[in-house]
């Protein structure tokens, strides 16, 4: 199965990492199944106490294996695909059902309640990063909801006789994944586009420097989402995000490739340095500033997550150009004659370019 290298706990160089209560290993997350046919790991406000409104999960699957059917009670979800092909299909409320197809670099969201299975119809591992509009995602599997009932009410459900279900074991702890027997079924519609499934890499990226790019999975491009958003986001070693915070979103990170330096300062003036690598999750509350900066690595993929349809930004940049010179002066208590000639910026550039060195 997919397993990337997991995080030391040292540095290069031999020194030691300092814990970070903003980090924490998906890699290393709660085991919810691991077996021959995938794995399926989560971080939630349980094992990563600073997570509020969002939570995210891992999941693998080997050929021919299954997400069961299942849904999600408290929360709705929004899904990267990073490696892999697969069949998802979704039943929404009113008898809706639809089936497409997700690959490498798509996206596919659910709907809190419905009802949706993935499955790897693919000859290599599949790889998905979900993330989930609750700290504590709530899940029912199909297996188990049927193992709740008797062999009677199944049997006046279906209107078949009771008898008929007595050869089915069942249970009320789900099964999670599954396998396939035979060749996956794919419906020709499933090669159509549909409502839930998005493909952010073929995207133009609304931002896009010669140091970086961002790809955004938000209300206007992909009407669906009601209360999660994301941004495919690439940096090269010579590229920044400029200092911002987010007005009404906290942000939740993973680390697809690369490394990355982040400095989040807290309410109290606290500021939390850390690195992040590749299998980690970070988390920004709202409002809270921060910025990323690479390291070690020739450029860093992240899939930072939203709990807002449309997250707002105010970056550093865009707030010098917002007020006079005098009011600045004054406000960091230095001269007028002692201000940088700042840069007039109307908005936000996201992505700068680092032509300084890396401070220590």
């Amino acid at each position: 199965m997919i397993e990337p290298e997991r995080s030391s706990t040292r540095e290069q160089g031999g020194t030691v990492r300092i814990p970070s209560i903003h980090v924490a290993s998906l890699l290393q997350g709660e085991e919810i199944y691991r077996g021959e046919l995938g794995s399926l790991t989560r971080l939630t406000a349980d094992s990563f106490p600073i997570l509020s409104g969002l939570s995210i999960k891992r999941l693998t699957l080997a050929p021919g294996a299954i997400r069961e059917p299942h849904w999600h009670a408290n929360a709705s979800e929004l899904t990267y695909c990073t490696a892999g092909q697969a069949l998802v299909s979704v039943l929404d409320s009113g008898g809706n059902f639809s089936s497409f197809l997700v690959s490498t670099g798509e996206m596919f969201h659910i709907d809190s309640g419905a009802l949706h299975h993935v499955e790897n119809i693919g000859e290599s591992d599949a790889e998905f990063i979900l993330a989930f509009r609750h700290e504590r995602p709530e899940d029912f599997g199909f297996s188990a909801a049927l193992g709740a009932m008797t062999d009677s009410v199944l049997g006046n459900t279906y209107d078949l006789p009771a008898a008929d279900f007595a050869k089915i074991r069942r249970s009320t702890t789900a099964k999670l994944i599954v396998r396939r027997e035979g060749d996956p079924e794919v419906p020709a519609t499933a090669h159509f586009g549909d409502p839930h499934h998005f493909a952010i890499e073929a995207m133009p990226a609304p931002v896009d420097s010669p140091v970086g790019s961002a790809r955004t999975a938000r209300e206007m491009f992909w009407p669906a989402l009601r209360d999660l958003s994301m941004y495919s986001l690439r940096v090269r070693e010579d590229g920044m995000r400029e200092p911002h915070w987010h007005p009404v979103t906290a942000e939740m990170g993973y680390v697809h490739r690369g490394s990355a330096r982040m400095a989040i300062m807290d309410p109290d003036g606290t500021l939390d340095t850390y690195t992040v690598r590749e299998g980690e999750v970070y988390f920004v509350p709202r409002a809270y500033p921060h910025h990323i900066e690479v390291i070690d690595a020739p450029r860093i993929h992240l899939l930072i997550f939203f709990d807002q349809p449309t997250p707002a930004d105010i970056g550093y940049r865009a707030s010098m150009s917002a007020y006079s010179r005098e009011v600045l002066a004054a406000t960091f208590g230095v001269a007028l004659d002692e201000l940088p000639d700042l840069p007039f910026t109307p908005t936000d550039p996201l992505i700068v370019t680092r032509n300084n060195p890396l401070a220590p």
